[in-house]
């Protein structure tokens, strides 16, 4: 009898976490996003784009906002940093386009443009990776990492883009998008602190759907490291945001900011899922 009994219980207990594990997924079932803390201190985003439609969209700031700000006054589910800027005069160093409009150009930073040792090298900056959300004639939306130089499919337009840099995976392009300068087989010169330990942010695209890697000061990575990161979650493509202290992420559940001394830097351009 009391095997019985103890079988009777058993099952009802098995009962009981199939159904709390079916309602969890249930609960999920809506969800634009999922997001792991894997390894510790790196968070993964993974947006189920099927669900979000024309919501995930760049955003610029006319003067500079932290990631939190921006996240407060939109109501977004998701707030990212995006691409370069100068914090002197406050102007972009990473083309972003909304709605088929330039919303910012590197072109109009004249700290960029009139940088005499940075001009030998201009083309290759203006032509960094962008991540892109391109538009058919029936709606149809795709996502793509490229150059920003390179013509967007046929049937396609550029509807989103948001540049910085550099592609990571399926080919890292640290010396063809100056982030390093290789000279008589040496580093001569490094951008972003490629080589080294930082924080970073970084996003990729698989099977349509895209994914955001928040790598914290408690995990920095140097480039190379976030391009295996890419390849251990089977991107198709990724490239890296802007990074360090730029590194910040905000949603219901998490507050990420990476700048010194606990203070959430101020940016330029962000990725947002309304």
């Amino acid at each position: 009898m009391k095997k019985i009994t103890y079988i009777i219980e058993l099952v009802f207990v098995l009962l009981l976490i199939f159904c709390m594990r079916t309602d969890a997924q249930a609960l999920n079932i809506g969800s634009p996003y999922r997001l792991v803390e894997d390894p510790e201190g790196v968070y993964v985003v993974e947006i189920n784009t099927s669900k979000v439609k024309s919501k995930l969209i760049p955003y610029v700031s006319e003067t500079l906002e932290t990631n939190k700000e921006v996240f407060q006054k939109t109501g977004a589910k998701l707030v990212v940093n995006a691409g370069f800027f100068d914090p002197n005069n406050k102007k972009t160093v990473s083309y972003v386009y909304i709605n088929g409009n330039c919303a910012l150009n590197p072109e109009d930073n004249e700290n960029l443009m009139q940088n005499k040792i940075l001009s030998p090298y201009m083309d290759k900056i203006l032509n960094r990776s962008e991540f892109r959300i391109l538009e058919d004639s029936k709606g149809n939306i795709v996502y793509d990492i490229v150059p920003h130089n390179e013509i967007a499919p046929t049937g396609y337009k550029i509807k989103h883009s948001i540049q910085a840099g550099p592609m990571l995976f399926p080919d890292l392009r640290l010396e063809e998008e100056f982030f390093i300068l290789v000279k008589d087989g040496k580093i001569a010169s490094e951008s972003a602190s490629a080589l080294h330990k930082y924080a970073r942010t970084a996003i990729g695209i698989r099977d349509n759907n895209v994914y955001l890697f928040i790598v914290t000061n408690k995990a920095k990575m140097n480039l190379a490291e976030v391009a295996n990161l890419a390849r251990k979650w089977g991107m198709e493509k990724a490239m890296a945001f802007d990074g360090g202290g730029s590194t910040s992420f905000n949603s219901k559940e998490l507050d990420i900011f990476s700048d010194k001394d606990n203070n959430a830097r101020k940016l330029k351009s962000f990725l947002i899922l309304h």
